[in-house]
C-alpha cells in the first residue's frame, strides 16, 4: 500500500444534502470502478451520515464521517470485501489495520478534502484519512511511522462502526451487528482505572498566556479577537464550539443579558443540545467592552443585538470552530516563543501541548481552588450532575483513598 489508491469519499453536511456525484470527478470515478456492491455501500454510508448530520450536531457529523469514511475506505481497498456480510472477525481484522496502518495514510495534518476548480470538486491529493496526534513541537516525517492510535480513537472507532451497523439494522439492511461483539474481544482496548491528570495550566502559566494575548492585541488591533476568545474560554468555562457559529445557533452579543440585580449572564448552547446560561463576572466585563469598542459597537451589549459574539475580518458571521482554534493557537504559539526566550525550552514546552480545551479545565480548576461552591460551578459549566464535576475537578474519593495510603509503613 505505498500508493496511495483512495478518495475522500464524502463532503461536508451542507453538500452531502445536495449531492451530485458527476460534481465530483475523482470520487465518482473510484466509486464506479469499483465492484457493484461499492456504490451501494457508499450510498448507505450517505444515508447513514445525512441522518446524522440532520439529528446530531456538527461535531457529530465530522467524528462519524472520520470513522466511516476510515471503514469503508478499508472495505473498498484493502478487504475487497461488501461490510453488510461481515462477522466479528472481519472488524477485528479492521481494528488490527487501524492500529497500525500504512503510512501513505497518515499525515500530521488536518486537510481540506475537496478542492473546487472549474464548478467540480476534485479530491485532495494530500488527504489521508488517519492523522498523527501529536504537539506541534513534534511535526515531523517520524510521528507517522511511530502511529499507535490512542485509547480515545478506538473507542471513537468502535463508537462509529457500530452506529453505522445499527443504522444500517434499522435499514433492514443487515441483521446484527459485528462491531458490537468485535468492541468486546478487541485486544487493544484497555480498561482504564488510572487516576486521570486534568489537562490545564498552572496560574502563572494562564498569566503568561493572558499577557501574550494582551500584548499581541496592543500591538495590533487584528488579534482583539485572540484576547477575547481565551479570555471567555478560561473566564466562561466554555467549549469551543460552544462559542463557533452552527447551523442551528449562532452565538450573538445579544445572549450576553443582566437580571433585575443587575447580574451579567451569557446565554449559551451546549453539549447534547442544552442551553444554559453561565453566570459573567465583572472582571470579564472589561475584555467584552474593550473587544466591541474595537469592533465600533457601544461598550455593553443591548438586549436583542445579533451581531456574532466573535465575527470574521472579512465577510459576515461567526467563525467555525476549527478558524476559533486556529486564534487560539496564534496566542499559544507566542507564548511559547516568550517562555522559550525568557526561560529556555523546558519551561516553554507546556504551551506546545495546550489545546483550547484546556483553557475551559483551567478556569474550572482556578475556580475549585478559589473555594467556589461545587454546584454553582457545576451549573455553569454544564454538566448534568455535581458528581460530574467532583469526579473531573475535586476528586474527592481520589483525595481519601491518596490520605488512607499515607499510613503504609515499608518496616
Amino acid at each position: 500500500m505505498a500508493k496511495k489508491q483512495f478518495t475522500p469519499l464524502y463532503p461536508a453536511h451542507e453538500r452531502l444534502g445536495n449531492f451530485e456525484l458527476r460534481s465530483f470527478p475523482d470520487l465518482m470515478q473510484f466509486i464506479e470502478e469499483g465492484p457493484g456492491w461499492r456504490k451501494r455501500v457508499w450510498g448507505h454510508g450517505k444515508a447513514f451520515l445525512l441522518y446524522i448530520g440532520r439529528n446530531k450536531s456538527e461535531h457529530t457529523f465530522l467524528r462519524f464521517r472520520s470513522e466511516v469514511e476510515k471503514f469503508l475506505l478499508w472495505c473498498f481497498i484493502v478487504k475487497g470485501e461488501d461490510p453488510t456480510g461481515f462477522r466479528k472477525h472481519e472488524i477485528l481484522e479492521y481494528v488490527d489495520f487501524c492500529w497500525a496502518p500504512p503510512t501513505s495514510w497518515i499525515s500530521q495534518f488536518n486537510m481540506e478534502k475537496f478542492r473546487q476548480k472549474n464548478g467540480v470538486y476534485h479530491s485532495n491529493p494530500h488527504w489521508t484519512p488517519f492523522r498523527a496526534d501529536s504537539p506541534s513541537s513534534e511535526h515531523d516525517k517520524s510521528q507517522t511511522n511511530r502511529y499507535r492510535p490512542s485509547q480515545q480513537s478506538l473507542i471513537a472507532t468502535f463508537t462509529g462502526v457500530i452506529a453505522f451497523y445499527r443504522f444500517l439494522m434499522e435499514e433492514e439492511v443487515c441483521l446484527g451487528n459485528p462491531a458490537q461483539l468485535a468492541k468486546r474481544d478487541c485486544r487493544y482496548l484497555v480498561r482504564d482505572s488510572q487516576v486521570q491528570q486534568i489537562k490545564r495550566l498552572t496560574e502563572s502559566e494562564w498569566q503568561t498566556l493572558l499577557q501574550s494575548a494582551s500584548s499581541m492585541a496592543d500591538g495590533d488591533g487584528v488579534y482583539e479577537r485572540n484576547l477575547f476568545l481565551i479570555a471567555a474560554l478560561k473566564t466562561l468555562f466554555l467549549r469551543i464550539s460552544e462559542l463557533s457559529e452552527r447551523k442551528e445557533w449562532v452565538p450573538a452579543m445579544g445572549h450576553f443579558w443582566t437580571d433585575s440585580n443587575g447580574n451579567w449572564w451569557l446565554k449559551v448552547y451546549g453539549k447534547g443540545r442544552r442551553i444554559r446560561d453561565v453566570t459573567v463576572p465583572p472582571s470579564f466585563l472589561s475584555y467584552l467592552k474593550r473587544y466591541r469598542l474595537h469592533r465600533g459597537l457601544s461598550a455593553l451589549p443591548g438586549i436583542g443585538e445579533n451581531a456574532p459574539i466573535i465575527e470574521k475580518i472579512r465577510g459576515r458571521g461567526g467563525l467555525t470552530a476549527r478558524q476559533l482554534s486556529r486564534l487560539v493557537q496564534g496566542v499559544l504559539d507566542h507564548a511559547y516563543e516568550n517562555m522559550l526566550a525568557s526561560h529556555g525550552p523546558d519551561r516553554a514546552q507546556k504551551f506546545r501541548e495546550v489545546s483550547s480545551h484546556w483553557l475551559r479545565h483551567t478556569g474550572a480548576s482556578l475556580e475549585i481552588e478559589r473555594g467556589r461552591a461545587l454546584k454553582d460551578l457545576s451549573e455553569d459549566l454544564g454538566h448534568s450532575s455535581m458528581a460530574t464535576t467532583d469526579t473531573i475537578y475535586v476528586r474527592s474519593e481520589e483525595k481519601k483513598r491518596a490520605a488512607s495510603g499515607k499510613g503504609r509503613r515499608v518496616e
